[in-house]
């Protein structure tokens, strides 16, 4: 079931089992502003679009440019809010403002071994990292 996005978890003393989704929000972006939100230099990202979600989010470097390293998830950050965009979110989202941009403001960058993910469009969900063997926080 893990590539269905769901996994058992057994319930304690039960000897039953109940289903959990695993799957992990993740958005790509293209480089070289993939690689700044990893290092913590871009705080915000930026969008046309908005969105209601909050939590954890997959940061996936996109295949183009092929700037290193394309193609790979990078980080995890916390998406805290989504706002539209204003002159003072321009600094930390590492652009100027424009017509229609929501400013999608990122905290608590963690850094992780990077894995290659293949990119979509919008929010998508991909294998959270805790469930791979090949995942690590960059800190472990």
């Amino acid at each position: 079931l893990r590539d269905q996005g769901v996994a058992l978890r057994r319930l304690p003393g039960r000897g039953q089992f109940q289903k959990e989704n695993i799957a992990m929000k993740a958005l790509s972006v293209r480089q070289p502003w993939a690689n700044m939100i990893a290092s913590g230099e871009k705080t915000i990202e930026t969008r046309t679009w908005a969105t209601d979600y909050r939590g954890d989010l997959l940061i996936c470097s996109s295949k183009s440019p092929k700037i290193e390293p394309a193609g790979f998830a990078l980080c995890v950050v916390r998406l805290v809010d989504c706002v539209p965009m204003q002159p003072e979110h321009e600094a930390a989202a590492r652009c100027a403002c424009y017509p229609g941009a929501y400013a999608w403001l990122l905290e608590d960058v963690r850094l992780i071994s990077r894995f290659p993910v293949k990119g979509r469009l919008g929010l998508f969900e991909v294998e959270p990292p805790e469930f791979r063997r090949d995942f690590r926080f960059e800190s472990e």
